[in-house]
């Protein structure tokens, strides 16, 4: 009981103490030289108090400067250097957070921020946070290349794909894209961009590439090469259509051969195309049961003819030994 009653003193007097919002921000903030830059400064609202008025101010000399306001007419940069580099975030309550875009060198120095109050009987409270900005001039890091394809590097040909270069440092970086060539030739150089787009992509654009990225300060950087490999899956397709096209002609421009041995014709006209391309017409199997059909339907049909030419001396014969026979039975 005696420990209960202790923690409620304590939160007692920690409202007491502490009966308003309380600003948090870090005691320092390092930004890249002409890059963007967030300054955190947020709060947890509390039931029955109204902010009122937000303030960014920075440290000019020795008198800080007001550079911007937010109160009921809405917000407002105060000095033109800022304007169109500076936002106040107001999405979310309790977050006054600054960002500040292309920073430059002077714009380092202590910023402050400001958030007033109403509270529940209608008096303000004012609190602040002082921040320290600190901007440096970063040299380019070393390009990774990637692509937005769960592919990855090897993709089909016909596909709309890009390879991304990108690095870290101080804005602008410019990018440059190498393709290697034979023979100890230089790499030929294909694009200016951070994105090598391929729309579509051909087998001709197989190869090893690579960037380089050059940044404000510092010397350029070089990717690592990577293998990009197209793969030409239609190829196996037209062969298959060229080969059908042929296996037509044998019916189109003899129409007095004998059905049977046209098909015959037909299928040996279609594993003459297929032998032309080995390694990428059918399997092994296959054309091994391909042949033993043709083998098959030849010597049946070969059977049939042979049958039905027995049979025909067979009932010739018949006749001739039938013939003495009737020649009697007409002279009696």
């Amino acid at each position: 009981m005696g420990l209960l009653l202790g923690l409620l003193l304590l939160g007692h007097l920690t409202v007491v103490a502490y009966g308003h919002p309380i600003l948090e921000a870090p005691e320092s903030v390092t930004g890249t030289w002409k890059g963007d830059v967030n300054i955190p400064c947020t709060y947890s609202p509390l039931q029955g108090y109204t902010q009122v008025l937000v303030k960014w101010l920075v440290q000019r000399g020795s008198d800080p400067v007001t550079i911007f306001l937010r109160d009921s007419s809405g917000d407002h940069t105060q000095q033109a250097k800022y304007r169109g580099r500076l936002h106040v975030n107001h999405e979310v309550q309790g977050d006054v957070s600054l960002h500040l875009n292309t920073l430059e060198m002077d714009d380092k120095s202590h910023y402050t921020c400001e958030v007033t109050w109403q509270t529940p009987n209608g008096n303000q409270v004012v609190r602040d946070k002082i921040i320290d900005l600190r901007v440096q001039k970063v040299s380019v890091s070393k390009p990774t290349v990637t692509t937005g394809s769960s592919y990855g590097f090897t993709v089909p040909q016909g596909m709309r794909i890009s390879l991304q270069c990108q690095a870290r440092g101080s804005p602008p970086i410019s990018y440059v894209w190498y393709k290697e060539q034979t023979n100890n030739k230089e790499p030929t150089k294909v694009a200016t961009l951070s994105t090598l787009l391929f729309k579509p992509a051909v087998v001709a654009d197989s190869g090893y590439y690579f960037c380089i990225a050059k940044g404000r300060v510092g010397s350029e950087q070089r990717s690592n090469i990577v293998k990009f490999l197209v793969k030409d899956s239609a190829k196996p397709l037209e062969t298959k259509t060229e080969a059908s096209t042929t296996m037509q002609s044998p019916l189109e421009t003899t129409s007095t051969v004998n059905s049977s041995w046209g098909w015959t014709a037909e299928v040996d006209v279609y594993l003459k195309e297929t032998r032309t391309v080995p390694e990428k017409g059918l399997p092994i199997f296959a054309n091994i049961l391909i042949v033993s059909l043709c083998c098959m339907v030849v010597f049946t049909m070969a059977y049939i003819m042979l049958c039905r030419k027995k049979s025909q001396q067979g009932h010739l014969r018949f006749h001739q030994e039938l013939l003495p026979f009737e020649m009697i039975m007409e002279v009696k």
